[in-house]
């Protein structure tokens, strides 16, 4: 004999064995003691809640011959028949593969025979917000005046595609999503009935990995145990099986992002990589755990909401106690806009890598808005850019919010003008070159004589972030190493600009000259600003060999 998954061997045969729905197993019940059954009803509820098994089973219990405290009795030839399928009054039919007014049509003319077996003819209609508009009509008359021996159930997972006429002729039962200690109660009787060796933490795991739906949570558990068969099942195996991340990875990333240690953060994401993890479900996780650790920062009498075990809840509590609000938001609000860019990227990693260096490093954002600004303000901003800033715009008084608006559309208009007349080409623009300083003091005249020197010393791979660096000289004659404001060149600042790695490249430096000389490490908000705030110095030393990579400024405004 074939085997049979899990999900369809343990479902419910009785109203007792319906497991999280409590307040409509009861009313059901009810019903078919009192014998007061309706005529119509609406299932509604996520997947894998139990619409369509309450269903069945409510379709049994009504023709049972001898039900048992509202339930089947599971032994008359009627219970029998209709759990075999072979029962011609309990009529199941699939909507989303019968949606036309034929399909209903002839559900009308088998309407008109009584049933031959039991009291009542019942038609389940699985997911019916898939019917059409006609097919709906063609119904109505028949659903709300059906024959005394017809029942209607319909199952639905989007009840808001339903008409509003089809809504007030039923009795409409909402399925609760299934608490995540009621689906590990229901695996670990499941898991003893099949003799599973299966570790309370793992079924813990797996039960919130369903996502409220007993049907998935039993299909992650198949999955587990049949990668694992005839082992125990620990909950580091669930975590490798479903490529998922322990909750201690989340914590320690989490203050590593609070302390704005970007090599920590990336090592701990290289960790996941090698491990195979789905970046996407890693970034959805790292959202809820962040989420758990508001609500801990709101009130500790929310440690019940949190599905986190207890020998994680003391690192949890400690988390929230040193983050303040703001940051935990701003981390929320920045990894969730990220979820949609990974959605449709192919370049995940990337994306997570960029995100937590933002995270790492707030004022990158600042930064650039501070840059962007004052030339906006001059030269008005291109057309593609002012527009998004239109869309993008936050809610303002009504008055402020136009003139906003009406300012913005202006400046669009004025640069397209210049564009149709030729006047004005945003790539052709020309870049003001920073100014030549007139002299270098002695100590950066002698660390870049001596800078392959430098380089040579520190070392990979910080040999390779500051070699992608401008070298510049700032306003109070220091030696500045300037980096762009792409994706790149941020990730080498934020790596050189560790306490670790700064001491060890003024190390070098005073190795070399015999005492400490202080460097200044600057991010740009791009390679026009490097180009016309930060002169390189490397080009007064035409006789000594200075690998730069290329910093030209054209397409850029």
């Amino acid at each position: 004999m074939s085997y049979t998954a899990l999900y369809r061997k343990f479902r419910p045969v009785s109203f007792d064995d319906v497991k999280g729905q409590d307040h409509i197993v009861t009313t059901l019940r009810n019903q078919i003691r009192a014998d007061r059954i309706g005529h119509a009803y609406l299932f509604c509820g996520t997947r894998g809640t139990g619409k369509t098994t309450v269903a069945k089973i409510f379709a049994r219990s009504v023709n049972c011959e001898s039900p048992v405290d509202g339930s089947p009795c599971g032994q008359c030839p009627t219970c029998q028949a209709i759990a075999s399928g072979g029962a011609l009054n309990v009529i199941e039919i699939d909507a989303a593969s019968n949606t036309g007014v034929d399909n209903v049509r002839e559900i009308i003319d088998e309407v008109s025979y009584s049933p031959t077996m039991g009291r009542f003819k019942v038609y389940i209609i699985d997911e019916v917000h898939m019917m059409s508009s006609g097919a709906f009509n063609a119904l109505l008359k028949t659903l709300e005046e059906p024959p005394s021996y017809v029942v209607f159930i319909l199952a639905t997972t989007d009840p808001n595609k339903l008409p509003a006429t089809v809504l007030s002729r039923v009795q409409r039962y909402d399925f609760h999503r299934i608490t995540i200690d009621t689906i590990q109660a229901r695996l670990r009787d499941i898991c003893d009935a099949e003799q599973l060796d299966v570790e309370d933490k793992a079924l813990k795991y797996i039960a919130k990995m369903g996502d409220g739906s007993m049907r998935d949570a039993l299909s992650l558990l198949d999955q587990c145990t049949a990668f694992h068969f005839g082992e125990r099942l620990t909950y580091d195996n669930a975590l490798d099986v479903l490529g998922a991340v322990d909750t201690g990875v989340f914590d320690k990333l989490t203050n590593a992002l609070y302390d704005r240690d970007v090599v920590t953060s990336l090592n701990i994401l290289q960790d996941v990589v090698d491990q195979g993890r789905e970046l996407s479900q890693f970034n959805n996780d790292l959202i809820w755990y962040i989420r758990s650790v508001m609500l801990t920062k709101t009130d500790t009498g929310l440690d019940d909401v949190i599905d986190i075990n207890s020998e994680d809840m003391e690192a949890l509590h400690a988390t929230a106690a040193r983050m303040d609000m703001d940051t935990i938001m701003r981390y929320i609000r920045v990894l969730s806009e990220l979820t949609s860019q990974l959605r449709y990227s192919s370049q995940k990693r990337i994306l997570i890598e960029v995100a937590l260096i933002r995270l790492c490093h707030p004022e990158m954002s600042a930064v650039s808005a501070a840059a962007i600004a004052p030339r906006a303000a001059q030269d008005g901003p291109a057309p593609e850019a002012a527009a998004s800033a239109v869309q993008a715009a936050p809610a303002q008084p009504s008055s402020e919010y136009k003139y906003v608006l009406d300012d913005l559309k202006a400046r669009i208009t004025s640069i397209e003008d210049k564009l149709a007349t030729g006047d004005f080409t945003p790539a052709q623009r020309p870049v003001k070159k920073a100014e030549k300083p007139p002299a270098l003091p002695e100590d950066v005249e002698r660390i870049m004589r001596e800078w392959s020197s430098v380089t040579e010393a520190v070392g990979s791979p910080l040999d390779m972030y500051i070699g992608s660096a401008r070298r510049s000289l700032t306003s109070d004659g220091r030696l500045e190493l300037v980096w762009a404001g792409d994706s790149r060149d941020a990730l080498n600042y934020s790596r050189v600009n560790s306490a670790e790695n700064k001491a060890q490249l003024e190390s070098a430096i005073e190795g070399i000259l015999g005492k400490h000389v202080d460097i200044a490490f600057t991010l740009t908000a791009d390679r026009r600003e490097m180009e016309e705030q930060h002169y390189d110095i490397s080009q007064m030393f035409p006789g000594i060999e200075i690998t730069t990579e290329d910093t030209t400024a054209e397409g850029y405004i």
